[in-house]
């Protein structure tokens, strides 16, 4: 089998652009998710700056992973969501000129009842992506964390496309109460690419919280383990959201997954 991909997201470096590329570099990683946010936004970058773009990676030898889309709120909100699903429709459009073919993206959480305003818009946005995806080639990573594998697996199999996968991320599933190597195994065939994040659990004297990789409640060599059984071969993203040096949390994080995923 293929060896897993061991990246970063460039936004956890807290680095401009072109420095966090040469970071990425510095670190030995294979390649990096990005946000098409600002300069990467699909409507400021211009044919001549994707190119540019697909340069400065080839120039550092790194591969793009992904884009990631963040979004304001999920698609289940009523609120401007004919524009945001027009934003994210952009942002498959330049993943696929970029070369990953795959965007990240956090939908909210999948809704209980069908029949709610909610879970129709839900629904209809995500038809209307996946038809787009399916047509240009390209897939959609969707966030896991607000509602168990399971949950999620079954969610998916309503949909008739082949576009439609999840971004495997453990800690933001063990935040929110589901267990990380279970809900892994019944997302079997549906993982397209996955982060590397830790956290501790809430406890009597503290919140749950993001901590640097290492330092957390993730079995690590559990987690790799269950990525073996179920075969999954792909990227796997350290990410760094909080903490006050988010540089050297994401510096330490690679040299301590390296032994991992050599």
């Amino acid at each position: 089998m293929k060896p897993l991909k061991l990246g970063i997201r460039l936004e956890s470096l807290g680095l401009p652009l072109r420095p966090a590329l040469t970071e990425a570099t510095r670190l030995a990683v294979a390649g990096v998710q990005v946000d098409a946010v600002r300069d990467l936004s699909p409507r400021q970058l211009s044919q001549s700056g994707r190119r540019e773009f697909r340069s400065l990676l080839r120039v550092h030898n790194l591969e793009l992973s992904a884009l990631g889309c963040p979004l304001r709120r999920g698609l289940d909100a009523a609120e401007e969501q004919d524009a945001r699903l027009e934003f994210i429709r952009e942002v498959m459009t330049l993943s696929a000129d970029l070369g990953p073919r795959m965007v990240v993206i956090q939908i909210g959480q999948v809704p209980e009842k069908e029949e709610e305003p909610g879970a129709r818009r839900m629904r209809e946005g995500l038809t209307y992506l996946a038809q787009h995806g399916d047509r240009i080639g390209v897939r959609l990573a969707i966030e896991t964390g607000l509602e168990s594998g399971a949950t999620l697996a079954r969610y998916l199999s309503s949909f008739d496309t082949g576009c439609l996968g999840v971004n495997l991320d453990p800690a933001n599933l063990l935040l929110h109460g589901f267990n990380p190597y279970e809900s892994a195994r019944e997302l079997t065939g549906r993982i397209l690419h996955s982060h590397a994040r830790d956290c501790r659990k809430a406890s009597a004297s503290r919140a749950a919280q993001e901590v640097p990789l290492g330092h957390g409640d993730i079995d690590w060599l559990s987690y790799f383990e269950t990525l073996e059984e179920i075969e999954y071969r792909g990227w796997v993203i350290i990410e760094r959201e909080q903490g006050d040096n988010r540089l050297a949390d994401v510096q330490q994080g690679v040299a301590f997954l390296q032994r991992f995923v050599a």
